[in-house]
């Protein structure tokens, strides 16, 4: 993780190539477009995604992260919940939280904005804007934040631990002082509350 906003001689989308190939992709990748694809609905094979971000099928973890990685950009989420759709297929995938886990964060500037740079356990890296929002959900039993930024098509990663911390480190405080937010891309996003 980076502590440190990148220098600028680096484009936005060099540093968006070079965090995926880091994360475990050989190239930069084009994603299939599943919102075209209608298939009939296949069923429920037993597929699920837990709150770590890690793939089950009917109990058994998946142990190949590029089978991860490839099921990852053929899911979709539709008002009924989520699926893998292929141009034939379409099976159901119960998710217990968010579909992907972000597991980096990173700045840089761009075009005089700080750019909060988030990188997903399946190597997708999204730039915090407007069309991909931060939000964050406060547990109501436990008082626990959660903070997810929206990926793609409706799939948002929550923010593990450590990035969290990362980005609350670079919340700056509300002008009313009892929250924070961080500057993204020229937009402003609450983060919580002062302690």
């Amino acid at each position: 993780m980076s502590n440190a906003i990148a220098p600028n001689v680096i484009s936005l989308a060099d540093l968006i190539s070079t965090l995926q190939v880091e994360a475990g992709l050989e190239k930069p990748r084009s994603l299939p477009p599943v919102n075209l694809w209608n298939p009939t609905h296949c069923g429920d094979i037993g597929l699920q995604i837990r709150r770590d971000g890690s793939w089950w099928q009917e109990g058994v973890r998946f142990s190949r992260e590029k089978l991860v990685q490839l099921f990852s950009t053929i899911l979709r989420r539709d008002a009924d919940g989520y699926y893998l759709v292929t141009p034939h297929e379409k099976v159901v995938v119960k998710v217990d939280d968010a579909p992907f886990v972000g597991v980096r964060v990173d700045r840089h500037e761009s075009d005089g904005h700080q750019v909060i740079l988030v990188t997903t356990n399946v190597g997708d890296v999204v730039a915090v804007d407007a069309d991909h929002p931060l939000r964050v959900v406060t547990d109501r039993q436990t008082g626990e934040p959660s903070t997810y930024v929206l990926v793609r098509g409706g799939l948002e990663a929550r923010l593990a631990r450590p990035p969290y911390y990362e980005l609350i480190s670079w919340a700056q405080p509300d002008a009313d002082k009892s929250t924070m937010s961080v500057m993204s891309s020229g937009v402003r996003f609450p983060v919580g509350e002062m302690a």
